[in-house]
């Protein structure tokens, strides 16, 4: 297995968590994405898991929700 490859499984294995914790944050999408630097379609994407962060927007919008980077993802393990 080729890093890429292992690195594609990995990622394919996180459930993104942001959108609970946007709701829960009582913030607007419009309002986050534009704080941490993205466009609201961006910011749609992470939320749905179809692309991640960078590290520093990771731990922008964490702070940002009050929550721990690690809270923001979910690991599911697939067999």
């Amino acid at each position: 297995m080729t890093a890429n490859t292992y690195i594609r499984s990995v990622m394919d294995m996180l459930k993104s968590k942001i959108g609970e914790y946007i709701e829960r944050s009582g913030y607007r999408r419009d309002y986050i994405a534009k704080r941490i630097g993205v466009s609201y379609r961006q910011l749609a994407k992470y939320i749905a898991g179809d692309s991640f962060p960078t590290v520093p927007k990771l731990f922008a919008l964490a702070q940002l929700l009050g929550c721990k980077v690690d809270d923001l993802y979910e690991y599911e393990e697939k067999y």
